[in-house]
């Protein structure tokens, strides 16, 4: 421990200890394949069954390849610095975790206030999009007409994401390595449907569509102007982030979307067997993984058919919603539209769960040090955080179940960056601080390597739209309220010092 007040930190000697705590001790049952298949689970998903098609269409053109890179550069140079850090501090938590034990307990609490918007409100979008492709596949079974919805008065119910919460909130009770075996398999299933969108559709590209390979900007388009624009185009005097450069930018920061979910491998260090080997293997992994089928199936679908037929807004000014299948279905091919259908729920169901099971590892990290309730961190006698899971997973039920899911995917994208920003900074004090510490995993390049992740987070924070850096100010505004409400007075740490001050 150091300093006092809001700098105060927990020494990672303290935090390590605090997972013996017999009532909120987690079960060590995870392999570095375990890890890397909870990575690569959660990380194939919504980006590439429905943000490719709708970013190449509405802000980037064939481009969208690139702007997968340049969003898979920034993760990667983040990805190394929390392997560092989970191999150091193998703790739950994530980077709230790092946090405390680097940057003090304010940042702490305000990293772990942000990973709400990065895994409960992302499972609460993904969920409302594995119940659109939930009514697509009854309508294959039934007929059309099947709906996942109904309207009772003024509330739209989406009675398909409360049924993907529930049954998950149970597996996830079960137990993790439960959870990771079924995790396996659909997976499995989802991974050899990418394949297919690759290998198949390849076969339908023509060179046309990808010329020009960056539209130029539209600046008489519908697309997104004013406080919907990127915040780099307003402050360079865009008028739009529609094509162009501005749109290449402004899609990596969407796109970076497709990526979130590999840190939380980070936030079951605590429950692998081995976690200075296993976890960074898991992250840096599932990330090489998923880069290499997200460019594949980027390029297939924008070779396959001209952008501006990927658009959700017609000629016309209606909406439409454009997904994988749309290339197929635009191509003639109905049924690998269907099957393209059938894996996107079967990849999202895996979104959603481990999604849910890093957020309940970050609040059962913060429950166990006081900053909110501590009875959230007790284990059942599988070894989970029982409570946390049934909070967590109803929060999320309700969200997915009568809200909205416009705009989650960039307020879950400015979230995580944040939390990139500081964990990346971390890496940095805790090598100055405690160089004598065992790492089993070392960051290439350090200081230079974590500031080249920080700036390029920075800069895709800086091309997310103007509403959702005033929706994220008001949520940290809102952290920081609770924080000295409740957080600060309860603290355990907080405890700790006053009994020594006392006892001196």
């Amino acid at each position: 421990m150091s300093r006092t007040g809001l700098w105060r930190t927990k020494s990672v000697e303290q935090s390590i200890a605090d997972t013996d705590e017999p009532e909120s001790r987690l079960r060590k049952d995870l392999s570095a394949w375990d890890l890397t298949v909870f990575g690569v689970a959660v990380v194939i998903g919504a980006g590439i069954f429905t943000l490719t098609a709708r970013t190449a269409g509405d802000l980037t053109g064939p481009s969208v390849s690139l702007a997968f890179v340049l969003a898979a550069i920034a993760c990667g140079l983040a990805a190394l610095c929390y392997a560092e850090f989970a191999s150091t501090l193998p703790v739950a938590g994530s980077a709230y975790t790092f946090s405390y034990a680097t940057v003090g307990e304010f940042l702490a609490w305000i990293i772990g206030w942000d990973l709400v918007l990065e895994f409960a409100v992302g499972a609460a979008a993904v969920a409302k999009g594995w119940s659109v492709y939930l009514a697509t596949v009854l309508g294959y079974a039934f007929g059309d007409g099947v709906a996942t919805t109904f309207g009772i008065g003024g509330l739209t119910v989406d009675w398909g994401a409360l049924l993907l919460i529930v049954a998950l909130a149970a597996l996830l009770i079960l137990g993790t390595k439960l959870s990771s075996r079924f995790s396996l398999v659909i997976t499995g299933i989802k991974v050899a449907i990418v394949l297919f969108v690759i290998v198949y559709g390849f076969f339908y590209v023509k060179a046309a569509n990808y010329s020009p390979f960056i539209p130029p900007a539209d600046t008489g388009s519908p697309g997104p102007s004013g406080v919907e624009q990127s915040l780099f185009s307003l402050l360079a005097g865009g008028t739009s982030s529609t094509f162009g450069i501005f749109g290449l930018l402004a899609g990596a920061s969407l796109v970076f979307f497709a990526f979130i979910g590999f840190d939380v491998v980070a936030t079951t260090a605590e429950e692998a067997r081995n976690p200075q080997r296993a976890v960074p293997r898991g992250i840096l992994g599932s990330l090489a993984i998923v880069t290499v089928l997200y460019v594949g199936v980027s390029l297939v679908v924008t070779g396959m058919v001209n952008y501006r037929q990927l658009a959700t807004v017609g000629p016309d000014g209606v909406s439409e919603r454009k997904t994988l299948a749309t290339a197929f279905a635009d191509n003639g091919v109905d049924w690998a539209a269907n099957v393209i259908s059938i894996g996107a729920l079967a990849g999202l169901t895996t979104v959603v769960m481990v999604l849910m099971l890093g957020q309940t590892r970050v609040l059962f990290a913060m429950s166990r040090d006081g900053l909110l309730p501590r009875g959230l961190a007790r284990t059942g006698p599988r070894g989970t955080p029982v409570r946390a899971t049934l909070l967590i997973s109803a929060m999320i039920a309700v969200a997915a179940t009568f809200f909205s899911a416009d705009k989650l995917e960039e307020m879950v994208n400015v979230g995580t960056l944040f939390a990139f920003i500081l964990v990346s900074a971390g890496v940095i004090i805790l090598r100055r601080t405690r160089p004598d510490l065992p790492r089993g995993f070392r960051a290439p390049g350090v200081p230079v390597l974590p500031i080249l992740a920080i700036l390029a987070c920075l800069w895709l924070m800086l091309n997310l739209t103007v509403l959702t850096w005033l929706r994220f100010i008001a949520w940290m505004l809102l952290g920081v309220v609770v924080y000295f409400a409740y957080g600060r007075g309860h603290s355990l740490l907080g405890r700790r010092e006053a009994a020594e001050t006392r006892s001196q």
